[in-house]
């Protein structure tokens, strides 16, 4: 799994890229395997607003939900955007068990978007 967390860079693991290419040329659309990958979007309002160890901890509490669910490749969180974006293997329920996972750590955390389209 590589987890992209712009909050800290003391909260590894990261993934290299080049600053300001676009999220959708750096997350993956299939895994090692050549098999589809799914996604979803979280808003999380207001989060670069918060003091540093708020942010922290919101990072690392998302960082360690995705930890747990090995369906994860990818994630990114984006404080200027204040957006969460996960990709994973398709399962049904995947998306459902991640955002309620990751509500139960980050309450205002609030899915946007995902696609399930054809595999």
């Amino acid at each position: 799994m590589k987890i992209r967390i712009h909050a800290s860079a003391t909260l590894v693991p990261t993934v290299e890229s080049v600053p300001g290419l676009p999220l959708w040329q750096i997350a993956p659309t299939r895994d090692s395997a050549g098999q589809r990958l799914t996604d979803f979007m979280m808003l999380i309002p207001r989060l670069r607003s918060r003091p540093s160890a708020e942010i922290e901890r919101a990072s690392f509490d998302i960082q360690a939900v995705l930890s747990l669910h090995p369906d994860v490749v990818f994630a990114d969180l984006n404080l200027k955007l204040n957006l969460l974006w996960v990709s994973l293997r398709p399962r049904p329920g995947a998306i459902s068990e991640l955002v309620a996972a990751i509500r139960l750590r980050v309450p205002e955390a609030v899915l946007v978007a995902h696609y399930a389209g054809p595999g």
